[in-house]
């Protein structure tokens, strides 16, 4: 049986296709060049893992994610889109490919559910504040070490078992809507959260944490959900867990969010008149 790193270099050959490999390989040359160190990570490797292609490239840079994006850019005649107060950049190529680059970077919450505080960092702090462990995990794009797999929260194994996890035990602390995204990850990919998380959720829930998000983001992660291929059934377990409750007690005070909600209420009842 091959191990995760030979699973995911043997995907990133058979998946993701020639043209691909070769941008990627010459992002690891590029970067090294830079004095940087470039990583493939998130939804990419989790596919990989699961034998499955999937053109939404995102790389991270130990160093300077903008730098990095304009040496790429240049080197494929492609176009540049930078934004500098985040140290991120899209590169789109004239194939209409693209790929998101970010800096590695640290993030502090000062408070719950509020925005992070971020700074440059590492790979390592970069993985820590991702949401799931099976979105966690990272592949070395270094040349001498193409390919090698950073997996510090024993993603892989998550991946294998079909189960979403946190990272520690105040992921839905820091940020609530991580719950939606559980929930999300759940429906699109058969996968279930552990009885750990489910349990995180639920305490979440009763503490009230819900009530220190801002309206536009119920409604940001309530949009990805509608438009997810099984959205009913997201919007169901989202009311078994209790999600909704409060999401409808903040609605009776906000249109922007009751006109999200009763999108929600008609995708869970259908043939329910809207505003019923």
């Amino acid at each position: 049986m091959s191990s995760p790193a030979e699973q995911i270099r043997k995907s990133l050959e058979e998946k993701l296709g020639a043209p691909v490999l070769e941008v990627l390989q010459t992002a690891g040359r590029e970067a090294r060049r830079l004095g940087f160190r470039a990583y493939l990570v998130g939804g990419v490797v989790r596919d990989l893992h699961r034998g499955f292609g999937n053109t939404d490239i995102d790389i991270v840079i130990e160093g300077d994610g903008i730098a990095f994006a304009r040496v790429l850019a240049r080197r494929y005649e492609a176009k540049l889109r930078s934004y500098q107060r985040f140290g991120t950049a899209t590169i789109l190529f004239p194939t209409g490919f693209k790929i998101d680059v970010a800096t590695a970077r640290l993030e502090i919450y000062d408070r719950p559910a509020a925005l992070p505080r971020v700074r440059p960092g590492r790979i390592e702090d970069d993985m820590h504040r991702r949401d799931f462990t099976v979105n966690a995990m990272a592949v070395d794009l270094t040349p001498l070490s193409f390919g090698e797999v950073l997996d510090p929260f024993g993603g892989s194994a998550d991946v294998e078992g079909k189960t979403i996890r946190v990272l520690h035990d105040r992921s839905f602390v820091d940020d609530p809507t991580r719950i939606f995204r559980a929930v999300r990850f759940e429906g699109r990919l058969g996968f279930r959260m552990d009885e750990s998380t489910e349990a995180l959720v639920r305490d979440a829930l009763t503490s009230g944490i819900l009530d220190r998000l801002e309206d536009y983001r119920f409604v940001a992660e309530l949009d990805l959900i509608l438009r997810e291929e099984g959205s009913r059934r997201m919007i169901l377990r989202l009311e078994a867990l209790g999600v909704l409750g409060p999401v409808r007690a903040r609605a009776r005070g906000s249109r922007l969010l009751r006109k999200t909600l009763n999108e929600v209420e008609s995708v869970m009842s259908p043939g329910r008149p809207k505003g019923s």
